[in-house]
Order: structure tokens, then sequence, then C-alpha cells
């Protein structure tokens, strides 16, 4: 037999399910990553006193201005995220809530993730020498390329690696400098014909960029609404796609030239 409900009692009735729900997500840790911007690196300069790149077999330039990897900060992959985390991450521009899986894809345990941050980051090295001395029409048997850059993983840094390669061998290509004496920062992954991929993060990573001085980020191109969404005052998107690009945009910037935007 049916029996009707008054509304109140209905709405109440429905109301419980979900009242549980919160209640058990309360005490629950939530499949999400808190991240926030991080630190940052001029590629030109040194790390714990060793040079960030290291060039042996060729003439080298004294560069002058900063180029300024750039990173995030995210809890571990077993780290306890809750509700009232997520909801005060939600609502600030200097934190984000992304899916646990996007973070750490691989899964696996702390050490494993580690181990395959730091296997990107070799590979992203190593095509960063690729792509510099493929731009710059040498051949990689006539010049040695070291590259130091301790407590960072993952691929993102390729792009301002190759950079910097360039701006010590070549500079702007007229004898004054890549940056044009700025601290320019930014972020993207690299392949060896020197094209850029996409990183995740970069909303946060402007604002690191911010804080520790750049008045220039780029960033790749498939990512400029996402850059531009918290971007700080004063700071410059300038959006690349390949080594050769970013070069040319840079060296627009320093001559006074139309320089691409987001």
């Amino acid at each position: 037999m049916l029996t009707r409900l008054s509304r109140p009692r209905a709405l109440v009735l429905c109301a419980l399910p979900v009242l549980a729900l919160f209640g058990v997500a309360a005490f629950a840790s939530l499949p999400f990553t808190l991240a926030q911007p991080g630190s940052t690196a001029n590629v030109l300069g040194n790390d714990h006193g060793t040079p960030v790149i290291s060039i042996k077999g060729v003439p080298t330039r004294t560069t002058e201005g900063e180029l300024r990897m750039t990173t995030i900060v995210a809890t571990g992959p077993t780290a306890d995220v809750g509700i009232g985390d997520v909801i005060d991450s939600w609502f600030r521009t200097d934190r984000a809530v992304l899916p646990r899986d996007s973070v750490y894809p691989t899964g696996g345990s702390e050490k494993e993730i580690e181990k395959h941050n730091l296997d990107d980051m070799v590979k992203s090295q190593d095509s960063a020498v690729d792509a510099a001395l493929n731009y710059l029409g040498k051949k990689p048997g006539s010049v040695d390329v070291t590259l130091h850059l301790a407590d960072v993983g993952g691929p993102s840094a390729g792009l301002f690696f190759a950079l910097g390669i360039v701006d010590k061998l070549d500079g702007d290509g007229s004898g004054g400098d890549l940056t044009g004496g700025r601290t320019v920062a930014g972020t993207g992954t690299i392949q060896a014909d020197g094209e850029v991929g996409a990183v995740g993060g970069v909303s946060l990573k402007t604002q690191a960029a911010h804080r520790d001085g750049a008045t220039v980020f780029l960033v790749p191109k498939a990512e400029c609404r996402e850059a531009g969404a918290e971007l700080p005052k004063g700071l410059r998107l300038i959006p690349v796609t390949t080594l050769k690009n970013a070069v040319s945009s840079l060296r627009a910037l320093e001559q006074g030239h139309k320089v691409p935007s987001c």
C-alpha cells in the first residue's frame, strides 16, 4: 500500500541521502591533487653551484638576462585530499584542483613516479640538446652539452633548455642576447625536430614567473587560453609552436617588431 508523503517530509527524506554523501565525503580521501605555483630556475645560471648548461667543444657567449623554466608543486599520489581542501583550493587563484590521474597517469608508488618523472626529464634534456643543435646547424659530435638541474622532474623544461643552449652559442644571431636582457619565463616540452608541446598547470606557472621577476612568458600556443585565465598584471604572453618560432619571437621583441600574442 502506497502512502502519500507531505511535501516538507518528502524534502527531508530526499535530502537524507545527499547529507549522508556529504558526511562520508567530509572524512573520505578524494581522487584529486592540489597544485600551486612552484619554483623557477634560470637555465642560464647555476644550480647548487653547478652551471645548468655546460658546453664544451665550441666557444660560448657570456649571457645577460634570464631564461626561467617554471614548475608547479602538487600533493603526492598518496596524499589524503578531503572535501574541505578541495573547496578551499577551488576558490583560490593560487591553487588548482586537478584529477589525480592527470598528474600521475602512470600510477605506482611515489618512488616509481619519481623515477618516471626523472626519466622524462632526461629524455627531455636529450631532445632539447638535439633540437638546439639542429636549429643551429651544428653536429652533436663536435659539441658536448651537459644539462644539470636537480630536484626537478618531467619534460616541461625542454623548450627552455633548448633556448638556453641557443643563447649560449648564438644569442640573437646578431651579437646580442636572446633575452634582450629581460627575465623571460615559460614552459613547454620539445621534440628533437623543435616542435613545442603542451604541458599542465600553466596558469600556476605564470604566477611563479611573475613572482620571480619575469615580464615575458612563453607558452605553448594550445594553452594560451588557460595561461590567460589568471594572468598576473605586467606579464606578457607569447604563444610558441616550435623552437624556431620561439627564437624569432624573442628576436622580434628585442628589435621592437610585431610579436605574436595570445
